[in-house]
């Protein structure tokens, strides 16, 4: 059992946001890559109309090839009820619904306001999913590029809605505004709010803050966290979005401080490479990636 767990998000929130399209059969490599370094959740995609996100075009052909990994949870993200319908089809194992705390931003990406989104989401909770997970994601939850400032007392209240009926619920700074000190502040008001329901923590390194903020989020109790190989990602509906919070140094973060993650770090970086060689083209990031391990290393395992 890993004391930290990494859900890999690239393949959906990386792509989601590049200038050039991953071919479907490279898109499978890279995720059969990921899961021989030992990652055990990957998000594959999105089910959203391909001709607002073509990269996410062939989402349910990747997600029916993921399940063929064993002991792989296959999550793919839907934003309403006809999303959530084609990934039941599909076979994921957990959708993630997000819910913007926004109002300005939820309705550029769902064309909802929260509230309504909320509803949405309690719509496709009650119809019959068996063995699917289902996932909350209170995104901007720490500002955003259209609005500004997001009130914390919104975001608590609408993952207290979300617990209602979500197995789970996670907090995303969407646009890479949190800080450490906002961090620890929110996730403690939401989980004093609805307790162990609250699981999943997703950062943006917008601004360098991204490893400060997950190690935050770490020292207030949370040890679920989503982060992208290379640093590829950001929201096409929220301007400014840039890279996810880089894989390959969250895991040497975790396992230099100790706290195990069931990764192999050689595997992470050749399936680092397998994604490169898919989209050459495409900006990648990380330190971890130009340094290396230190000599003498050794890993929390």
């Amino acid at each position: 059992m890993s004391d930290v767990h990494i859900c890999e998000v690239g393949p959906r929130d990386g792509l989601q946001n590049a200038k050039h399209l991953m071919p479907t059969d490279a898109k499978k490599a890279w995720i059969a890559a990921l899961a021989r370094a030992g990652l055990r959740e990957i998000e594959v995609g999105s089910f959203v109309p391909p001709k607002l996100i073509p990269a996410m075009a062939d989402t349910a052909e990747v997600v029916m090839f993921a399940r063929t990994i064993p002991s792989l949870k296959v999550v793919a993200l839907a934003p309403n009820l006809k999303g959530f319908q084609r990934a039941l089809e599909a076979g994921a194992h957990k959708v993630t619904f997000p819910v913007s705390a926004s109002r300005k931003h939820s309705e550029s990406n769902v064309r909802m306001t929260p509230e309504q989104m909320v509803e949405e989401v309690r719509k496709c909770a009650l119809l019959a999913h068996p063995g699917v997970e289902i996932e909350g994601a209170v995104s901007t939850a720490f500002g955003c590029t259209m609005q500004g400032q997001v009130p914390e007392d919104d975001v608590v209240r609408i993952a207290a809605s979300l617990a209602e009926f979500c197995d789970a619920v996670a907090l995303a700074d969407t646009v890479g505004y949190a800080n450490p000190a906002q961090v620890k502040r929110v996730f403690s008001r939401v989980r004093k709010e609805i307790g162990g329901k609250l699981e999943g923590a997703h950062f943006h390194d917008t601004r360098g803050l991204g490893l400060a903020n997950a190690l935050a989020a770490y020292e207030v109790g949370v040890r679920s966290f989503d982060s992208s190989l290379g640093g590829l990602g950001g929201c096409p509906f929220a301007p400014g979005a840039s890279g996810n919070v880089i894989t390959e140094d969250l895991v040497f973060m975790f396992e230099a401080m100790g706290a195990h993650t069931g990764i192999d770090l050689d595997k992470l970086m050749a399936a680092r490479r397998t994604m490169v060689e898919a989209i050459p083209q495409e900006p990648t990031y990380g330190h971890f990636a130009l340094a290396g391990l230190p000599k003498g290393f050794d890993a929390a395992a």
